[in-house]
């Protein structure tokens, strides 16, 4: 496969710009029921000094792809801002790599969410995560 390819099925995030425009480009795909799965292709600007991704990219794509879920659980979508996340490091990401992160809503109640997932290379996991987040509801 191309490294430089983009899956079928996801479209390009179209994040505002900002903070999130260094971390990607993210990309978007529907999954039937519950959080869209979040892409992200690992580019020469996510690479450190040991040519792997920065912990700090995967760290940012968790935390993307978690508050991401929550945004969109409920119309009109919901303001929120992390509590907490936790980034557990299994294994490293090179450049090229193609990662989903796959997020489930473990409970969203009126003022927070909580929220786990893992970010796949194919099929293995290289690293889980939580969040929890504080909803402003308007």
């Amino acid at each position: 496969m191309d490294p430089t390819s983009i899956p079928q099925g996801f479209v390009p995030a179209g994040f505002s710009p900002g903070f999130l425009d260094h971390g990607g480009p993210y990309f978007l795909c529907e999954q039937g029921e519950g959080p869209k799965i979040v892409g992200l292709r690992i580019e020469s600007h996510h690479i450190n000094y040991q040519d792997a991704a920065h912990g700090g990219v995967i760290s940012t794509f968790a935390d993307v792809a978690l508050s991401h879920a929550v945004y969109e659980a409920e119309r009109p979508r919901l303001s929120l801002s992390t509590i907490t996340l936790g980034v557990n490091y299994l294994h490293g990401a090179k450049l090229g790599d193609w990662l989903e992160a796959h997020v489930r809503i473990d409970r969203l109640g009126g003022r927070t969410a909580y929220t786990s997932g893992e970010i796949r290379r194919g099929q293995e996991p290289i690293a889980t995560m939580t969040g929890v987040f504080a909803i402003k509801r308007t």
